[in-house]
């Protein structure tokens, strides 16, 4: 049968907020029986935005996380739930039982990515229900999907099958693998948030005024000596080597451009990195 996904490019969120207000506007002060009692007003919401920022000034670029319930098949808070208070539908979506877990604070814990909530006075865990009473209503998207203005949120409502194909062809990564928990949330250019660049600006100087060097091309090899990537800098000089991995070493820029000797700068990567303006 066709299960649900939701689907997040990293590299598309620009931390708007929308997702967070659509999720207060759907269930504040909304009870919605047999799938979620209201949302407080104030607090925490079911979906939550973490940012990291790389590189250093100059060259800095900033990745946003959207991060709610992950609807996982293994599922740590179901097994922590007692008397079936959480439990997973056939379509994929987890729902925390709005009555029998009443009482169960421990539930807030039991979940490895931080998204249930204690709503204090109605004594009850709560998270994200991927708005499943919308989507048994024949809504096609969830109201935080529906809010994004960039597209960095999408649904897919597909058999395993096929979504094994996506996660291919589309390059789709889940949060901490390590986990094991098998999500139903997929990220795009997930990179933007969990790994690392090599960055910098090349510049020449022509009768006596610094100017960019604009298709210069730059090769990266790695400690052994074998090539990473090349790119060929833009208008402005920069270049960008992204999808690295922290703390992996000694790294190797080397720089052609027309007319000018190659230049090989030596750079150390244990987070995001600006080479600076290297000049030829």
């Amino acid at each position: 049968m066709k299960k649900w996904y939701l689907v997040i490019d990293v590299e598309k969120c620009e931390n708007c907020n929308n997702c967070f207000l659509s999720c207060k506007d759907e269930h504040v002060e909304n009870d919605w029986p047999g799938y979620a009692a209201p949302q407080p007003g104030q607090g925490p919401s079911w979906i939550t935005i973490e940012g990291v920022e790389r590189g250093q000034y100059p060259f800095i670029d900033v990745g946003y996380l959207p991060a709610p319930c992950m609807h996982c098949d293994n599922a740590p808070c179901i097994k922590a739930a007692k008397d079936g208070a959480i439990y997973k539908r056939p379509d994929g979506i987890v729902i925390i039982d709005p009555v029998k877990a009443k009482g169960q604070k421990n539930l807030v814990n039991a979940c490895p990515y931080d998204a249930i909530q204690w709503n204090e006075a109605l004594m009850l865990p709560q998270k994200c229900t991927l708005c499943a009473h919308l989507l048994d209503e024949g809504w096609e998207k969830t109201r935080c999907v529906q809010s994004c203005p960039t597209g960095a949120l999408s649904m897919r409502h597909i058999e395993d099958a096929k979504m094994q194909e996506m996660i291919k062809t589309e390059k789709l990564e889940t949060y901490q693998p390590e986990r094991k928990t098998s999500p139903h949330v997929y990220y795009k250019n997930l990179h933007r948030f969990t790994r690392c660049f090599i960055g910098g600006s090349i510049a020449v100087r022509v009768d006596g005024k610094d100017e960019c060097a604009e298709g210069a091309k730059v090769t990266l090899s790695n400690g052994a000596n074998e090539k990473i990537g090349e790119c060929m800098t833009d208008n402005y000089g920069d270049f960008k080597f992204d999808n690295l991995e922290e703390n992996s070493g000694a790294y190797t820029l080397r720089i052609t451009y027309t007319g000018y000797e190659t230049k090989t700068i030596k750079v150390n990567l244990t987070k995001s990195v600006s080479a600076g303006m290297i000049f030829l």
